[in-house]
């Protein structure tokens, strides 16, 4: 049996670290850039409810979708090259949000974005399996800390340059990032193009093991758990900022250092969560908490929106527990590399489907009733609704025992 020595980060493997650093932090750029500055895009281009429900709605629709038709691309053409490719869309992405002069070219110009994003969210963990065999663990920890900074840094530089220079300068600036990411996956595609690299396949479910695992309680619940986070997620930076500015008080900027607060809050639940469920027998618990958290922070918004604006603001981020929960409990609640990644298509297929109508259901309510409580009520309810799932997931069974039983005659 061989291991793999571990070696250098730097070493002959610069470019692919640099590169990997770089897509990380373009992954999130466009989903936090554009509702901090909505009411200025408004002037130009009329936005109803719907239209901004449709473009909050859009990034899980296309990370659910990508993530299903990625592997088809890289197996063809090989993870570099279709990354490149990603790259450039999201480049093109930006440009066209930021030059758009019509809503159609705004939602066109978003999709690709967002296609962009889907693409590079697949295929960061095969490029990290292939350069760093030996460092898994930690360029994986580096990449996901770098995407957390992303989600975090655009509301608090959209309303500035929006004011300094434009909300068109504000949305297209992020182009220069996707730019910059380009270039070391075109030096590499160009330094290595006669060179033989064993490419690791962007894993697919095996399709009768997918078939089965709609009979898997543990399945959909985990399943729920990842959707709520997706939906109460894409909500919030599809809405928060507005509805601060009309519920708190606040100003735009305010608003924007607020949805930054709100993004921050999913730093140190990615880093305490993972450990902590791996240790607890009732995990359970941790789904209630999350709920909790999530339950606290719009009562807050509800009952007390304008004193302590910032504290329901970081309850409600601290919701997101649920996500690396979710991403945890698919290793844990498996007990094959099969099941994991039928578990894995699952999940994230049902979760970011069901919470991309989030920010479509918030807008809607919000255009039909005039105010906030209902929206507020709304996501409450999906809140509370995750604890059915925790009594489920609170029981330690695995996915391949409800499969059995499933195939096990009465």
């Amino acid at each position: 049996m061989t291991e793999t020595r571990a070696r250098s980060l730097w070493a002959g493997r610069t470019l692919a670290l640099l590169g990997i650093l770089l897509v990380a932090a373009n992954l999130r750029t466009a989903v936090a850039a554009l509702s901090p500055i909505i009411t200025r895009i408004d002037v130009d281009i009329p936005l109803e409810a719907l239209a901004i429900g449709v473009v909050g709605m859009l990034p899980p629709v296309c990370f659910a979708l990508f993530g299903i038709f990625t592997p088809m691309f890289t197996k063809r053409h090989g993870l570099e090259t279709v990354l490149a490719l990603s790259l450039v869309a999201l480049l093109i992405g930006h440009l066209a949000r930021g030059l758009s002069g019509s809503l159609a070219v705004l939602l066109l110009g978003s999709v690709v974005t967002f296609a962009g994003l889907g693409v590079g969210n697949v295929l960061l963990p095969p490029l990290v399996k292939k350069y760093f065999p030996d460092r898994v663990g930690l360029v994986t920890s580096l990449y996901v800390t770098v995407i957390s900074f992303s989600t975090l840094v655009p509301p608090l530089v959209a309303v500035p340059v929006a004011d300094a220079a434009g909300w068109r300068v504000s949305l297209a600036m992020w182009s220069v990032l996707a730019l910059i990411a380009l270039v070391p996956w075109i030096t590499m595609l160009v330094r290595h193009r006669t060179r033989s690299v064993p490419t690791p396949v962007v894993e697919e479910a095996e399709p009768a093991l997918l078939g089965r695992i709609r009979h898997s309680s543990v399945a959909w619940a985990i399943a729920a758990v990842f959707a709520v986070s997706s939906l109460n997620a894409y909500s919030m930076f599809a809405w928060l900022p507005q509805l601060l500015v009309d519920r708190s008080l606040v100003t735009e900027g305010e608003a924007g250092t607020l949805l930054s607060l709100f993004a921050a809050m999913g730093i140190p639940c990615a880093v305490i969560i993972p450990v902590l469920t791996a240790r607890m027998k009732n995990v359970g618990l941790i789904v209630y908490a999350g709920a909790f958290c999530f339950v606290i922070g719009y009562l807050g918004l509800i009952f007390a929106p304008a004193p302590l604006t910032w504290l329901w603001v970081s309850a409600t981020g601290l919701g997101q527990l649920l996500f690396p929960l979710a991403l945890v409990l698919i290793n844990l609640r498996t007990r094959t590399h099969e099941g994991a990644v039928a578990m894995s298509g699952f999940v994230q297929g049902v979760g970011y489907t069901l919470g991309a109508f989030g920010p479509l259901v918030v807008g809607v309510l919000h255009e039909l009733t005039g105010d906030w409580l209902a929206p507020l009520i709304f996501l409450t309810a999906t809140a509370l609704a995750v604890t059915v799932a925790g009594a489920v997931i609170a029981r330690p069974h695995m996915l391949e025992d409800d499969l059995n039983r499933a195939r096990t005659p009465d």
